[in-house]
C-alpha cells in the first residue's frame, strides 16, 4: 500500500459532494490537504472539524478554477511547505440545464465548460509541472459516466465529461516516462448538490433523479479515489466506473415504486 501519511493533496471543489467527501477521506489516512473551492466559508469549517478530529494539516484557498490567472497566482505563491504536492484531485465541475440543444442556454454551456474543462486544465496546467520536475505524482479526475455514454438531454454535459475522459487518457501518455500516475474515477447517479445545481435549485425536481433507487453517496467516490491514490506506487489505477446497483447504463435506471433504506 502507498503510505499517504503526510503526503500533499490538492483537491479543487471541496466545499461539498465527493470534493468534501475526499477531503475527509485523506484525512482519515493523515495526508496534509490543500482545499479549494469558491466558498471559503464552507472550507474554512471542514478544515476546523478535520483537524480537531484527525489533527492534520489543511489549507484552504480561495479558487474559481474558471479563472486562469488566479488559479496561477495561487499554486505559483505555495511556499515551501506546501508546493511538494503529491495529489491532485480534478473534482470541480458542475451540470447546469436539462433539455434539447437546440433550446439550450449558451451561458449555460460557457458554465459547463469553462469549469468542467478549461478549469481541470488550468490547475492541472500549473501543478504537473512541479510534479514532472520531481518525477512523481498523481492526477486523479472526477470524471462520469457520462464521458463514456451520452443520454438524452445531457448534450453539452457529457461532452465536458467526454472531454475529461480524452484528457485523462492524454496526461497518462504525456507523462509515461515521468513515474506520474493518472487515474479518473467516473460515477453514475451519486446524490449530493449536482442536481440542485443542474435545475438551478429547484430541489424537488432534483430529488426526483434519485427517487425509486438508492443512489451512490459521495463517500462511495471519495472510497473509490483513496483506493485509486493508496495503491503501491507503481501500480496505475487508469478508470474506475462505478454505479449504483440500480443503474445499469447512462440511460437504464430501475425505479421501484417504494424505496426502502
Amino acid at each position: 500500500m502507498n503510505n499517504l501519511a503526510n503526503k500533499i493533496v490538492f483537491i479543487t471543489g471541496a466545499s461539498s459532494g465527493i470534493g468534501k467527501a475526499c477531503a475527509e477521506a485523506f484525512a482519515g489516512q493523515k495526508a496534509s490537504l490543500i482545499l479549494t473551492a469558491r466558498r471559503i466559508e464552507k472550507l474554512n469549517d471542514l478544515a476546523q472539524k478535520l483537524s480537531a478530529e484527525t489533527s492534520v494539516r489543511v489549507k484552504c484557498l480561495e479558487l474559481d478554477v474558471r479563472d486562469k490567472n488566479k488559479v496561477k497566482e495561487i499554486i505559483s505563491s505555495l511556499d515551501d511547505d506546501w508546493e511538494n504536492i503529491d495529489v491532485l484531485i480534478n473534482n470541480a465541475g458542475l451540470a447546469r440545464g436539462f433539455g434539447k440543444i437546440y433550446e439550450g442556454e449558451t451561458e449555460d454551456w460557457e458554465e459547463m465548460i469553462d469549469t468542467n474543462i478549461k478549469g481541470l486544465l488550468f490547475v492541472t496546467r500549473q501543478i504537473l509541472p512541479l510534479m514532472v520536475a520531481k518525477e512523481k505524482g498523481h492526477i486523479i479526475n472526477i470524471g462520469s459516466l457520462a464521458g463514456h455514454e451520452v443520454y438524452p438531454n445531457g448534450n453539452v454535459y457529457a461532452a465536458t465529461k467526454f472531454a475529461v475522459n480524452a484528457l485523462s487518457r492524454s496526461i497518462r501518455l504525456d507523462v509515461i516516462d515521468k513515474g506520474i500516475r493518472v487515474s479518473s474515477v467516473d460515477p453514475g447517479l451519486v446524490e449530493t448538490e449536482f442536481s440542485i445545481v443542474r435545475f438551478s435549485g429547484d430541489e424537488e425536481r432534483a430529488k426526483n433523479v434519485y427517487s425509486g433507487i438508492e443512489p451512490l453517496t459521495a463517500e462511495d467516490i471519495a472510497e473509490a479515489v483513496l483506493f485509486c491514490a493508496d495503491r503501491p506506487t507503481h501500480v496505475n489505477i487508469n478508470e474506475v466506473i462505478l454505479t449504483p446497483v440500480a443503474q445499469a447504463s447512462a440511460t437504464l435506471v430501475h425505479r421501484k415504486k417504494k424505496l426502502t433504506r
